[in-house]
């Protein structure tokens, strides 16, 4: 079939086969807990999502996976079963229809009728096809809401909110547990009606925590049992609070063999930055790659002191850093079952920074999701002449790069608090200097303050770019990247690899524009806000280390690095814009932090054109393709799938979710 898309396939066989059968028991009940979230996911991203998804899964069913059944039996015409089929394999793939990195919509590109025909096979799809029905609520009614809901000290992470009438709105909170009556959430200054709704997702959370619950019979110690039954508790009571102390204990299981990672996580795709998608992740961790990253961990304290705020207070890390870095498990791990409308490569957890700073942390980097991406097709920004090199290359220096991401990115910093007992956490009659104006800092934290609830809709691309330029900043350290086997008699050297993360700097820099929604002036991800930031704070003060080639008449867009200056100014200028976003996250410093990252992130009319290029040459998107575990006479068994179109959609139709 001809295809408009790339597709890789999550394989995990090998370190599957490796686990005992007490494991594999673990990880299925696991996985299926993981799988059952899907329906949430669907309910979030879209309200006619879950409606298109019965709609594929009816017609799988309907034709036995013989798709071309519809050609011959129902008149549709091949090119257009090929076009709803590329539709309906990127819709699972993304878990709604909308792409899960971008949120920007998708629909089929079909002549007038074709769905009609498809669903005039039986009257179950033609009954289904007429549900399929979406509205929508405007920001300033999200904002309205939200007022309602802090004045009550309701939590978002876990809520929806649902218009009932011109002024009325139910806030919709995730858990099995429901109540006959809603609650009011009124504050005085509103004639808004807002109420409280539990029992969201009750159907779907309830399958979620009986497969939690029968995982638990097959957890390899205490503590995973511990976080298991507190997962379970959280999703029947809707209390987050029970939800961030199943996180601490699940920072504790250490280098565990199946790891896991389940709740409403990531709040990327909430326009206000603060609801958060369901997501389930199980997989398998690969003690070889791990090994390497612990010598990383062990170092990190060395590494530290080489971050532009590092200075001779506190054992050489300077005021703005922790004490201690407490070593985080990191962990390299293949994904049996990722139920998110985004694959990360690497992840650092719990998203709660509070608990980051004072407990803990865990870090991965999904091994299979790297190795997979690695061989997709590249954005053609890189001149011929150099495509090659770039390409050999490219896998070691993105690894890394995620590598330190996760662990210094994410890892590192101290906010500067002051608690409601009228405590601090700095001398506040001796105030840190602040190294961006040499003056004692005006701004920290106040008693009841967030990092997220401050920065608001900035936070989460703030902390993604504050996290990239940690890793690229540090890309360039011969001590450090000897640590990872890369010197010059390597084979692949470690010039070349911080040559090739430069050049990287600049693809992703230029592919983050097709993000960007020109109508609205907003960005549809947080990672590509950052990555155009930071592309533009070199092109603004690299000095030529990096230069974009843009020729119209050709279409093509290039990036040039110059390998002389990467050192001496593409650093310099990485660091700077590090400080900045280090110390104004770390002081609390909303209304500066906003005004330099606006700035620096607004995509003006310089950029306009190249944005053009940019969505002409533009890859098919990228789907992926995993694995199922069933259970056949008492033994686990794994099931993976060609990495096709017919593929992906007979992993979700056997899924059975």
């Amino acid at each position: 079939m001809a295809t408009r898309v790339q597709i890789y396939k999550l394989g995990v066989k090998p370190l599957f086969d490796r686990l005992s059968e007490k494991e594999k028991l673990y990880s299925h009940y696991l996985s299926r807990a993981a799988w059952s979230g899907a329906r949430i996911i669907l309910r979030q991203v879209s309200p006619e999502s879950l409606g298109i998804f019965e709609f594929i899964m009816e017609l799988h069913r309907s034709c036995g996976g013989d798709w071309n059944q519809f050609s011959k039996d129902d008149g549709v015409a091949v090119k257009d079963l090929e076009a709803f089929l590329e539709f309906a394999a990127t819709f699972l793939s993304n878990i709604g229809n909308y792409y899960g990195s971008g949120d920007q919509k998708f629909i089929p590109r079909l002549r007038p009728g074709t769905i009609e025909k498809l669903a005039s096979r039986s009257p179950k799809l033609l009954g289904l096809y007429r549900n399929i029905q979406g509205d929508s609520m405007s920001k300033v009614e999200i904002a309205l809401v939200s007022r309602h809901m802090d004045a009550h000290s309701i939590l978002p992470e876990n809520t929806r909110v649902r218009k009932t009438g011109e002024t009325s709105f139910e806030v919709l909170q995730a858990s099995i547990i429901s109540t006959d009556q809603t609650e009011p959430l009124d504050i005085t200054n509103s004639s808004a009606s807002v109420r409280l709704v539990r029992g969201d997702h009750a159907e779907y959370l309830k399958n979620i925590c009986e497969n939690l619950s029968r995982a638990t019979e097959y957890a390899a110690n205490d503590t995973q049992k511990k976080f298991l039954t507190q997962y379970i508790e959280s999703f029947q009571t809707g209390n987050l609070e029970v939800y961030r102390d199943s996180q601490r204990t699940w920072i504790a299981d250490k280098a565990p063999k199946v790891e896991n990672i389940f709740g409403f996580v990531e709040p990327y795709r909430d326009p206000t930055g603060i609801r958060a998608e369901f997501e389930g992740l199980v997989a398998i961790a690969d003690a070889n790659e791990t090994k390497l990253l612990s010598k990383l961990v062990e170092n990190s304290d060395k590494f530290i002191r080489r971050l532009p705020w590092a200075a001779a207070e506190n054992n050489g890390k300077g005021l703005f850093e922790k004490s201690l870095f407490e070593a985080p498990d990191f962990s390299s791990i293949h994904a049996l079952a990722y139920c998110s409308s985004i694959i990360f490569p690497g992840i650092n957890l719990p998203n709660y920074n509070d608990i980051r700073q004072d407990v803990g942390f865990k870090n991965v980097i999904i091994a299979n999701c790297m190795i997979a991406e690695s061989t997709a097709m590249q954005w053609p920004f890189i001149d011929d002449s150099e495509v090659e090199v770039f390409r050999k290359h490219k896998y070691p220096a993105y690894y890394w790069w995620v590598v330190l991401h996760e662990l210094l990115g994410h890892g590192t910093g101290k906010m500067m608090i002051e608690e409601a007992t009228n405590k601090f956490n700095f001398d506040p009659k001796n105030p840190p200097i602040n190294p961006l104006d040499g003056q004692p800092i005006r701004t920290w934290y106040k008693p009841g303050q967030t990092w997220t609830g401050q920065f608001g809709d900035l936070a989460t691309t703030l902390d993604e770019c504050r996290a990239e330029l940690v890793g690229a900043y540090l890309m360039d350290d011969p001590e450090l990247l000897a640590l990872f086997g890369f010197t010059d008699e390597s084979t692949i050297r470690s010039g070349d690899l911080t040559y090739n993360l430069y050049q990287q700097l600049g693809v992703d820099g230029l592919r983050a524009l097709s993000n960007y929604n020109v109508d609205g002036m907003k960005w549809g991800q947080a990672h590509s806000r950052a990555h155009f930031a930071i592309l533009k704070c070199l092109l603004r003060h690299g000095h030529g280390c990096i230069d974009i080639h843009h020729n119209t008449d050709t279409r093509q867009l290039r990036v040039l690095v110059d390998r002389s200056r990467i050192v001496s100014h593409g650093k310099k200028a990485l660091g700077e814009m590090l400080l900045r976003l280090h110390i104004y996250r770390c002081t609390a410093n909303v209304k500066e932090c906003r005004e330099y990252y606006e700035e620096l992130s607004h995509v003006d009319g310089k950029y306009l054109k190249p944005r053009k290029t940019v969505i002409q040459n533009k890859p098919p998107p990228l789907l992926n393709v995993q694995a199922n575990t069933f259970i056949e006479e008492g033994i686990v068994v794994l099931r993976e799938y060609e990495p096709t179109i017919e593929g992906i959609i007979k992993s979700w139709y056997e899924r059975g979710v």
